[in-house]
C-alpha cells in the first residue's frame, strides 16, 4: 500500500503545524520560542489524532476489505463471521459487511446454477435414454415387418403386439413427464374435496388385482373397514398416488402379499402401503423419489415402468403440504405411508351448515 497511517499522519501533522505557526506569527509580541512550542504541540497532537483515527478506523478496515476480497477470489468462505456488525457506526465496516454479504450470495447463486446445470444435463441424458428404449424397440419390430415378416400372419401379429406395447410405454413415459412438469410449475392445481379414502383404495386394489394374480401375489386391506373414512384432498391425485405406490410394491415383490391400511389420528389419516418385497438398501432410500432412479435397474427393465412414479408421488403429496415416509428392510419388505387431513361426509357438511344457519338466526 502506497500510503499507511503513519505517512498520512505525518503529512497532515506537518500541514496543521505549519498553518498553526503561520497564524500565530501574525499575532503581535509572540516570540520565536512560543511559535516553536506551539508548532511542536500542534504537530504532536495532530499526528497522534490522525494516526489513531486512520490506523484503527480506516486502514485497518481497508485491510480487512482486501483480505475479504482475496479470500472471495479464492472462493474461501471459511472466514464468514455470523456476528451481526451491520449496526456499526463505522462506514467502512458496513461496506465490508456489504461486500461479504454480496460475495456470499453471489457464490451461492453460482453454486445453485452449477447444480441446476448438472441436473439439467443428467435429466436430458435420462430422458433421452428412457425415450430411446421404446422407440428403438418399436422401430425394430416395424422394420422387421417391412423387411418381409409382414407376410407371415403369426409373426406379424406377434411383432405388432410388441410394437404396440413399446409405443404404450412411450405414451406412459411422456404422460408422466408432462404430469411431473405441470405439477412442478404449478400448472396442475390441486382440487380439494371431501371423499372416502376407503372407496378410493378399494378401486385401486380392484384395478391392479390382475397384475397381482399374474405374479402369484395377494393384495388386500389390512383389516375390514365397514365405515367410510373421509379425507380432504384432491381425489384424482391421491388415487394416482395409491396406484403408483401399489404398482411399485407389486413390481418389487416376488412372493407374499401387499396390504393397504389406515391409521386414524386426531386430525389426520395415515395411509399405509406395505409389501413383502426385496426392500430398499439404506443408502438408496433418500434417492428413490428422484426421476428415473431405480434401485435394481435390471428388474425395472423386466417389469416395465417409467421410473417417474415415486417422483410424481412426492410432488403430489408436497402439493398437499404433506410428505411420503419410507421404512424398509432388505429382503423383508417396505412400508410407504403419508398423512392427509380428516374430511367430512356430505351428511356431516350439511349438518354443520344447518347448525351454522341456526346459530346465525339466534344471533339475529
Amino acid at each position: 500500500m502506497l500510503f499507511n497511517s503513519r505517512v498520512v499522519a505525518l503529512i497532515l501533522a506537518a500541514v496543521v503545524s505549519g498553518v498553526t505557526t503561520a497564524f500565530l506569527s501574525l499575532v503581535p509580541d509572540v516570540s520565536m520560542q512560543s511559535l516553536l512550542v506551539a508548532g511542536l504541540l500542534s504537530f504532536a497532537a495532530t499526528y497522534l489524532l490522525v494516526y489513531v483515527t486512520f490506523e484503527f478506523l480506516v486502514f485497518k478496515e481497508i485491510g480487512e476489505i482486501y483480505k475479504v476480497l482475496n479470500k472471495m477470489r479464492k472462493k474461501d468462505f471459511s472466514f464468514i463471521d455470523q456476528d451481526d456488525t451491520s449496526t456499526s457506526t463505522n462506514p467502512l465496516k458496513r461496506i465490508n459487511r456489504e461486500i461479504l454479504t454480496y460475495g456470499v450470495n453471489r457464490n451461492k447463486e453460482i453454486e445453485d446454477l452449477r447444480k441446476l446445470e448438472v441436473f439439467r444435463r443428467e435429466f436430458l441424458a435420462d430422458v433421452s435414454h428412457e425415450l430411446k428404449t421404446p422407440v428403438f424397440a418399436a422401430q425394430g419390430f416395424v422394420h422387421t415387418l417391412l423387411d418381409g415378416a409382414v407376410n407371415d400372419k403369426r409373426v406379424r401379429k406377434r411383432f405388432l403386439k410388441r410394437a404396440a406395447k413399446s409405443l404404450d410405454n412411450l405414451d406412459s413415459l411422456i404422460h408422466d413427464l408432462l404430469t411431473l412438469s405441470q405439477i412442478e410449475t404449478g400448472e396442475i392445481k390441486m382440487h380439494f374435496e371431501h371423499f372416502n379414502i376407503i372407496a378410493t383404495a378399494r378401486e385401486v386394489i380392484d384395478q391392479l388385482e390382475n397384475k397381482v394374480e399374474k405374479k402369484g401375489l395377494k393384495i388386500r386391506m389390512d383389516e375390514e373397514y365397514p365405515n367410510p373414512i373421509f379425507v380432504h384432498a384432491d381425489a384424482i391425485r391421491i388415487y394416482r398416488v395409491l396406484v403408483n405406490l401399489v404398482s411399485n410394491a407389486i413390481k418389487y415383490t416376488d412372493k407374499g402379499n401387499i396390504q393397504v391400511g389406515f391409521n386414524v389420528e386426531q386430525d389426520f389419516i395415515q395411509v399405509i402401503v406395505r409389501d413383502t418385497g426385496v426392500g430398499i438398501p439404506p443408502e438408496d432410500i433418500d434417492r428413490i423419489f428422484e426421476r428415473f432412479f431405480r434401485v435394481d435397474k435390471s428388474r425395472s427393465k423386466e417389469s416395465g415402468g417409467t421410473g417417474l412414479g415415486l417422483a410424481i408421488v412426492k410432488h403430489v403429496l408436497e402439493a398437499h403440504n404433506t410428505s411420503i415416509s419410507v421404512q424398509s428392510t432388505v429382503n423383508e419388505g417396505s412400508v410407504f405411508s403419508f398423512k392427509l387431513p380428516i374430511g367430512q361426509s356430505t351428511a356431516e357438511m350439511e349438518e354443520e351448515a344447518r347448525l351454522e344457519l341456526e346459530m346465525m338466526s339466534e344471533d339475529q
